[in-house]
């Protein structure tokens, strides 16, 4: 697989977002998890990300972060170029999601994801959500913390504007190296925030590449061009949004999610389908 660069590590074009194997009425049992994870490194895949709040339910915080951590020590291949990513600071209640910004509980998320994944440093660990109750320059503040103290290696923010970007750059500076937001067909108003990456020199890994669990089926709906394309070049419409999304930006590095191992494949498969000049413009 082409990679791509986060910061001072390449992993490949496409990654894994391994949310959909935690989300209570959807999630397969662990055994279907672990082979799809599994089919996602043998495909070449080195970006995995998850979530301390990826779970079924606010009772079992982590679900997800432990279920990537099995399948990794289980797996045969050489897991030292995998990048684990994941995120602190989106919290799960009983009445659903709520966000808790302040450096005190990103400090305490951030010591239980290193507990739950088995590490002494996480390779990507990502600010999830902002919290409207805490100054942003302080949640910021305490990634850095977190950052120089060797808990993480590297640093993301996730659902950021503009204006965050560059706040989170200036009290970052190259720690930072990525921003996860929302991207895809359907929802292109992260465009900006992609500039801005370009501009930093940040890694954009776009959440919901395919347009969400339960909507991948739509890009046919939405716009034929997608199936048009993909009948002509003989894959499926969803190796031609991520390749669409990969010739977006040289900093974009999609994270398709999948619960079946034969879902990843074909994503991971997007990573050699370049798109023609004419096809793209068709996309529009």
């Amino acid at each position: 697989m082409t990679t791509r660069t986060i910061g001072h590590r390449r992993v490949g074009v496409i990654g894994l977002g391994a949310m959909p194997m935690s989300v209570a009425g959807h999630m397969p049992d662990e055994a279907q998890s672990i082979r799809t994870i599994h089919a996602a490194l043998d495909a070449g895949i080195t970006l995995i990300d998850t979530a301390d709040a990826y779970t079924p339910s606010h009772e079992d915080v982590g679900h997800n972060e432990r279920l990537v951590a099995r399948a990794l020590s289980l797996w045969g291949g050489d897991s030292g170029d995998v990048l684990i990513a994941t995120k602190g600071g989106h919290t799960r209640t009983p009445d659903g999601w709520d966000v808790d910004g302040s450096p005190t509980y990103l400090r305490q998320a951030c010591d239980r994801s290193l507990k739950t994944l088995g590490v002494d440093s996480i390779g990507l660990y990502q600010h999830h959500r902002p919290d409207p109750k805490v100054p942003y320059e302080e949640t910021i503040g305490a990634l850095k913390e977190l950052h120089d103290a060797g808990k993480i290696e590297l640093a993301g923010i996730s659902n950021a504007d503009p204006e965050q970007i560059r706040i989170a750059h200036g009290i970052l500076g190259e720690r930072l190296v990525s921003v996860q937001n929302e991207y895809s067909p359907r929802f292109r108003s992260s465009e900006p925030e992609i500039d801005v990456c370009a501009e930093l020199g940040l890694a954009f890994l776009p959440w919901s590449p395919l347009g969400g669990i339960g909507r991948t089926g739509e890009l046919s709906e939405r716009n034929a061009a997608f199936t048009e394309i993909a009948v002509a070049r003989g894959v499926s419409p969803q190796q031609v949004c991520l390749a669409w999304e990969l010739a977006r930006s040289p900093v974009v590095i999609p994270i398709p999610g999948a619960s079946r191992p034969e879902t990843i494949a074909d994503s991971a498969a997007a990573a050699t389908l370049e798109l023609t000049p004419e096809e793209l413009a068709l996309l529009g």
